[in-house]
């Protein structure tokens, strides 16, 4: 059975890059796991928006 080397050579290429998105306002990233930290804007309305969907 033949292996899909095209699937191995693409592994490495992130689908998405949120750094760049535009709904993200990122403020900082964290320096190891490079995890984007949203602004504290958008935390509060991540917040409210929880808090008003909630069953």
């Amino acid at each position: 059975m033949a292996k899909n080397k095209s699937k191995e050579k693409h592994m490495a290429m992130p689908i998405e890059n949120h750094i760049t998105a535009a709904w993200a306002n990122i403020d900082h990233l964290k320096s190891v796991s490079r995890v984007p930290i949203p602004n504290e804007t958008e935390v509060r309305n991540a917040k409210e928006w929880v808090d008003t969907n909630q069953k």
